[in-house]
Parts: structure tokens; C-alpha cells; sequence
């Protein structure tokens, strides 16, 4: 764009310096994130009969068959809280950092039509998508809340204050998912045999963090590599909160704040440098 003294009053060049990032820029763009967070919303159920309510079934379906397939015949402890509870209160979480994961790490393969039309800060549709993807995990903590009156009012669990960190929770694990996404769609862009890996990172982090099994259960012998699970203190804070089994560990939240602030900041350097030039790689 010119003025009428012919000189540029916005200049776009290609980022040289792993440290040159515009913070404000993003902010500019905040109305973009908006559209790509209603684009993102209503593309999932639209043209379906029961629209969001789709987001319910999934995690439905997966509590049933945790109960049937490890309470019932693997017989696996859950502390004394009841099955529904027990193992939504591991899903919920957990749903929640696979889908802004899925959705940061496949940001330049996913949009690669998009950025090589018009400029926008390239973050923009992975940040998106960490706030469209509340919208599923309202609905699902909402059936959460529901199970625990339930039980609540039969006296075989308790709610404590803990519950008030739900927000810090569900942030934790928004910035670890897209920190560690945006670092893993910066070596797709070059190895693209990385994709294949992602399923079994998300796997074996899965059953390393206590979603299916309380902490209290892992032999002493694993724990301290348990320990080294930013996941785990988030799922266990979570679960104390709202059922009253097992123990928060607070130092185990600190580490996972300073986890979660050094992968963001990782992720953020490393695709900055990536982006500049993985329209040649694609």
C-alpha cells in the first residue's frame, strides 16, 4: 500500500532471525481468528441432524468401553470414584490437547492453499483452532458436571476448591498442545515421514499419563518417569478437584506451567523460522 508521497506505509519481507516475531500482529488479526473459529465450528456439523451434540457421542462411547473393557474385565482401580466420573475426568483433558495438537501440527499441510494465496501470520488457524475446540469441550465438561451431581448427591464423591483451577488447567494444556504442535508441523515441513510418528507419541503419551488408571496405581518403581509427564499433575489436580480422589500435586502445576511457557516459546521460534520458506517444501 503507497501514500501519496509513493512511500510503503506496510512492508512484508521474509523472517531471517529466529527472534523476529511481531506479537502485535497476531493481534491485529484477531478478527481473522474469529472467522476461522466460526468457520471451524460450523463446518464440523453443519448439514448434521444433531449438530454439536455429535461432540457428546465420542466421549460417550469411550467412558462405556473404558468401563466395560478396564473396570469391568481388566478390573483396574479408579480409586473408589465411579467409573463415568472416573474416566471422564480423564477424557475430558485429554480430548481437549489431542485436538489442538491435530490441529498444530498439521498447520502447513493443512493450509498450504491458503498461505500460498494471501499473507496473514501463519499461527493464526493453529491459535484458532485452540479456541474453537472449547466449544467440544464445554459440551462434554457440561455431561462431566452432570455425572458428578449425580454422584455427588449419592455421597461417593466429594468436590473440593480445587475445582476453581479449571481454567489455568484447561490453559495449560492448550498452550503445551499447541506449543509441541507448532514444533512438530515444523518438521513436517521437511520430514515428512514425521506423520508417522504422531499417532504413536500421542499413544504412548496417553497410557504414560493417568487417564484410564489413577496415579496411586503405577509401582513406585515408575513413578519418577511418570513424574517427567507434564500431562500427569494437570489430569491429577483435575480429578482431585471434582472427585476428591488421589492428591494434587502442586509442585508437579509448576513444572507443567514452566513445561508449557518453554515448548510455547520453543514452538513459536522454531515455526517462525520454518515459515519463511516451507511453501518449497510443500
Amino acid at each position: 500500500m503507497k501514500n501519496s508521497e509513493n512511500n510503503w506505509s506496510k512492508v512484508i519481507t521474509s523472517k531471517n532471525k529466529w527472534l523476529d516475531f511481531n506479537i502485535i500482529e497476531l493481534f491485529e488479526y484477531r478478527d481473522l481468528i474469529f472467522v476461522l473459529v466460526k468457520r471451524d465450528i460450523v463446518s464440523i456439523y453443519k448439514q448434521t441432524v444433531l449438530g454439536p451434540i455429535w461432540f457428546l457421542f465420542g466421549p460417550l462411547f469411550t467412558v462405556f468401553t473404558y468401563t466395560f473393557a478396564f473396570g469391568t474385565i481388566a478390573q483396574i482401580s479408579t480409586d473408589g470414584v465411579p467409573a463415568p466420573v472416573f474416566y471422564l475426568s480423564g477424557t475430558i483433558l485429554w480430548n481437549y490437547f489431542q485436538s489442538c495438537f491435530n490441529g498444530a501440527s498439521s498447520t502447513f499441510a493443512s493450509n498450504a492453499n491458503i498461505f500460498g494465496k494471501v499473507y496473514f501470520p501463519r499461527m493464526i488457524p493453529s491459535i484458532s483452532l485452540v479456541f474453537s475446540n472449547l466449544l467440544k469441550l464445554l459440551l462434554q465438561f457440561i455431561v462431566f458436571v452432570i455425572f458428578c451431581f449425580y454422584y455427588f448427591d449419592k455421597g461417593e464423591i466429594t468436590v473440593n476448591y480445587y475445582v476453581l483451577m479449571f481454567p489455568l488447567l484447561v490453559a495449560l494444556m492448550a498452550i503445551m498442545a499447541l506449543g509441541i504442535g507448532l514444533i512438530i508441523s515444523s518438521f513436517t515441513v521437511k520430514y515428512r515421514d514425521v506423520n508417522q510418528l504422531i499417532g504413536a507419541f500421542l499413544m504412548l503419551l496417553m497410557y504414560s499419563s493417568p487417564i484410564i488408571y489413577p496415579s496411586s496405581s503405577v509401582p513406585n518403581l515408575l513413578k519418577p518417569y511418570l513424574s517427567l509427564n507434564p500431562i500427569v499433575p494437570i489430569i491429577d489436580t483435575f480429578r482431585y478437584g471434582f472427585t476428591g480422589a488421589g492428591s494434587p500435586n502442586l509442585y508437579g502445576l509448576v513444572y507443567s506451567l514452566i513445561f508449557s511457557a518453554v515448548v510455547l516459546i520453543f514452538g513459536v521460534l522454531v515455526f517462525n523460522k520454518v515459515e519463511k520458506n516451507f511453501i518449497d517444501s510443500i
